[in-house]
């Protein structure tokens, strides 16, 4: 059973895999631009794994599981904008287009707001509550904090918050399941991302808006100068900023998930010793704080957490914890 997972980033697009859940096969990070350049050299590096049973695709925004062979022009404008050249974005759609085109085993999976776990009330005026790398990396929560308590995936609590280069998603999981989520365009202010907008704001800004709109504005822009995450340390207010806003999120999700064992962290901004110390000192009154265990060397979490959905999707290791999460639609 050979099975890759591919998390399309801001900032990389990173790939991980295992055969037979022992070996690793690929653990690799591709800068993002590159990817928009020269998309054949993701699709290169899959087809040195053929023969793979299966690929989680770079899913953008997400859509209910489905295989490439499937896949409509009106899907790829759900899971990205096509009116766009935010490197991400660009680099997602020619990549799946090649995909198809070479007929590879890869299935595309949902965002928080596709799964039935979360009411249908909670989705109402929504449509970023996270992304479907988001889920992937919830994925990879359940597997871990499983594996530390001893407990079943079901028997899973916990609030995660995915701090990535561009955006910072807050998703509610209980009994093993997504039920809540706020994600980068929705909420708190990420790195690159202004995070959810006034509306006063946007009726303001002058037309044509595109979407590398919400990759504006975040504590990057703050500062006023090109800096990078590790420079945050000598900026108070911006991680005031990026740490209260965050705060708010979790503490709403508290509303649909009061009793979580632990606050789980994730993402490219919490390799940072300064940022995860900010973070345990703000939510550390709410829940236990803990960072996530990777299975990989090199690639973010998501890419771990897409490998974990597909094993489980071929019937593996991990059939019941991605059975339990509905990403089957069941």
């Amino acid at each position: 059973m050979s099975v890759v997972g591919i998390d399309p980033g801001t900032y990389s697009f990173d790939l991980f895999g295992m055969e037979d859940n022992r070996e690793i096969i690929v653990d690799e990070s591709i800068n993002s631009e590159r990817v928009f350049q020269h998309p054949y050299i993701l699709i290169e590096a899959l087809e040195r794994l053929m023969p793979l049973d299966i690929i989680i695709g770079p899913s953008g925004w997400g859509i209910p599981l489905k295989g490439i062979g499937d896949i409509t022009e009106n899907d790829i404008g759900r899971m990205i904008p096509l009116d766009t050249n935010v490197a991400v974005n660009e680099g997602i759609k020619n990549v799946l287009l090649e995909m198809k085109k070479r007929r590879m085993p890869t299935y595309f999976t949902p965002g928080v707001i596709h799964l039935e776990t979360v009411p249908a009330y909670r989705k109402w005026n929504k449509f970023d509550m996270g992304t479907a790398d988001k889920v992937c990396c919830v994925a990879l929560g359940i597997k871990d904090q499983s594996e530390r308590l001893g407990i079943s995936f079901g028997e899973t609590s916990f609030i995660y918050v995915e701090m990535g280069y561009g955006f910072t998603a807050t998703i509610a999981i209980e009994s093993g399941k997504i039920v809540d989520g706020i994600g980068g365009t929705n909420g708190s202010i990420g790195f690159l991302a202004c995070g959810g907008m006034d509306a006063e704001i946007a009726i303001r800004l002058k037309p044509p808006l595109t979407q590398d709109i919400v990759f504006r504005g975040g504590v990057r822009d703050f500062v006023g100068e090109n800096i990078e995450p590790a420079d945050l340390i000598n900026f108070m207010e911006a991680m005031i900023l990026l740490g209260e806003n965050l705060e708010k999120d979790v503490v709403s999700m508290l509303v649909s998930q009061p009793h979580p064992r632990e606050i789980i962290l994730s993402g490219r901004l919490t390799e940072h010793e300064f940022i995860r110390t900010e973070l345990v000192g703000r939510l550390g009154k709410y829940a236990h704080v803990i960072k996530v265990k990777k299975l990989s060397q090199v690639a973010k979490e998501a890419a771990c957490g897409a490998y974990i959905i597909g094993e489980g999707l071929l019937g593996g290791k991990y059939h019941n914890l991605v059975e339990n999460m509905g990403i089957g639609g069941g």
